[in-house]
């Protein structure tokens, strides 16, 4: 059975930090590209950052760039992300996201809520 949870949200004021993990199991998850997507209400779901399978290659939103940090664990089947500088902009569901060709697998997020 593929699962994919995430945890880590909460509230934290404006300029905090916060970081969200996601654990998967039910796959080989050393093979899949990991991505984290947010989605605040009322607007498009955005992809926030990817990283490649060994971990060597990430990429960033240019809205989160040089705040958030994307890892992985591929012993502990784990990916992370960082978040750093936090802004009442980043308030979102954060979902984790494992990718490798057609095959998709989805979270069911953790809410991040940034405000003072």
């Amino acid at each position: 059975q593929v699962q994919l949870v995430e945890s880590g949200g909460g509230l934290v004021q404006p300029g905090g930090s916060l970081r969200v993990s996601c654990v998967a199991s039910g796959f080989t998850f050393s093979n899949y590209e990991m991505r984290w997507y947010r989605q605040a209400p009322g607007k498009e779901r955005e992809l926030v950052a990817n990283i490649t399978p060994t971990g060597g290659n990430k990429n960033y939103a240019d809205s989160v760039k040089g705040r958030f940090t994307i890892s992985r664990d591929n012993t502990k089947n784990t990916v992370y992300l960082q978040m750093n500088s936090l802004k009442p902009e980043d308030t979102a569901v954060y979902s984790c996201n494992a990718l490798w060709g057609w095959t998709r697998y989805w979270g069911q997020g953790t809410q991040v809520t940034v405000s003072s």
